[in-house]
């Protein structure tokens, strides 16, 4: 933020809206080292502290476990949070924002994006919708007490706001493995989109769409993310065990690959890999040695694959099983990736029609692959 990156408009809202009017009491830090939860800090117990992390570049986590979670460990999987201050306005500066516009937010959490969002058109143009009571309770208490009062709605994220509709602007402060088309039918022709998205498998970008006098919405991914998945989208990831139809390697075929394990653990290549295959979500079970085995799940309870992963190995042992071949797959969509020069986010792009979702490398033109079943790799 010191950097002078901020458009004009922007810096006069992060000055006129501090973000420790909208953090709460006890949060849990995002780290240096990239821990996005660190050891939580309580305003009463540590001032010092606390002020360090609401001023620091780093994520707030404010809620566990919807929140079901009390006290002040780290609970079980991070639900609101206060985002990094350079995400949040690297978000509202590709959302360009501009005078007279109608924005709908989805995701108040702490309400500090409303309040800026207000700051900069007005809370009367300001639509913001929150799925969780108290958080949203707790939101409309801060925005109040900053004097901003845009229209804060407790509902469902995906399904948008028609009331308010249409909109200029929508942007989401949750990711998203698809568009709610609800937030393109609600969107004048020429608005833009700004949303996290993801696959199921892993790996994030900020998607930027503007939306067409055709009811689709399309455009590049401008940045890496990794936001909270919206509630409705979340999916159950069912443990190993519940694959295996008898005692290991059950009626796993073995084989053997090159492809270390390690490659597909980066975030891009997960994006990647991710958007060629649909319903495959990676678990990695690691080894009081230092050694470890990458599983590979389908959502559907159906196929499975490992992988071992051990240090100076050239090759690596496979096991799969079921209808996919999980393993195929995912080798298949990372020789795809590797084959192009290892493309980052800002060459792949999305479209959304009222059908669905196709991502594409370069241009529309250029769909990526979908992968459900590929055969072995060459």
């Amino acid at each position: 933020m010191a950097n002078g990156s901020l458009a004009p408009n922007w810096l006069t809202a992060y000055h006129a809206v501090p973000r420790h009017w909208f953090v709460p009491a006890l949060v849990w830090p995002g780290q240096a080292d990239g821990v996005r939860q660190g050891e939580a800090v309580n305003r009463h117990a540590d001032p010092a502290a606390w002020w360090k992390a609401v001023y620091s570049d780093v994520p707030l986590t404010t809620q566990w476990d919807d929140g079901d979670h009390t006290g002040f460990g780290r609970g079980t999987m991070p639900t609101s949070s206060n985002s990094m201050p350079t995400m949040v306005f690297s978000m509202l500066a590709a959302l360009d924002v501009g005078d007279g516009h109608r924005v709908l937010e989805i995701g108040t959490g702490t309400g500090w994006n409303a309040a800026l969002l207000s700051r900069r058109v007005g809370s009367d143009e300001v639509f913001t919708i929150e799925v969780d009571e108290d958080t949203a309770a707790e939101a409309r208490h801060r925005l109040a007490r900053a004097g901003y009062s845009p229209t804060l709605v407790v509902g469902e994220g995906a399904d948008g706001h028609p009331d308010g509709a249409p909109f200029d602007r929508v942007i989401a402060t949750c990711s998203v493995r698809r568009i709610p088309y609800a937030w393109v039918a609600q969107s004048r022709p020429g608005a833009v989109i700004v949303a996290p998205w993801g696959p199921e498998y892993g790996g994030e970008a900020v998607a930027r769409l503007v939306v067409g006098d055709d009811g689709t919405a399309g455009g590049r991914f401008v940045g890496s993310s990794a936001f909270m998945r919206l509630r409705q989208q979340r999916t159950a990831r069912p443990g190993s065990l519940e694959y295996l139809s008898g005692p290991w390697p059950a009626d796993g075929a073995k084989s053997s690959t090159p492809l270390s394990p390690e490659a597909l653990a980066d975030w891009l290549a997960m994006f990647a890999v991710g958007v060629q295959v649909p319903g495959a979500f990676p678990l990695t079970e690691r080894y009081a040695d230092g050694t470890y085995t990458l599983w590979l799940h389908d959502t559907a309870v159906t196929s499975w694959a490992t992988a071992d992963w051990e240090p100076g190995r050239t090759a690596y042992e496979v096991v799969q099983s079921g209808p996919r071949s999980l393993w195929n797959e995912v080798e298949s969509a990372w020789n795809w990736w590797d084959d192009r020069g290892r493309p980052g986010f800002d060459r792949f792009g999305l479209t959304v029609t009222p059908d669905g979702h196709t991502v594409w490398l370069d241009g529309p033109d250029n769909p990526v692959p979908v992968r459900t079943g590929a055969v072995a790799p060459n």
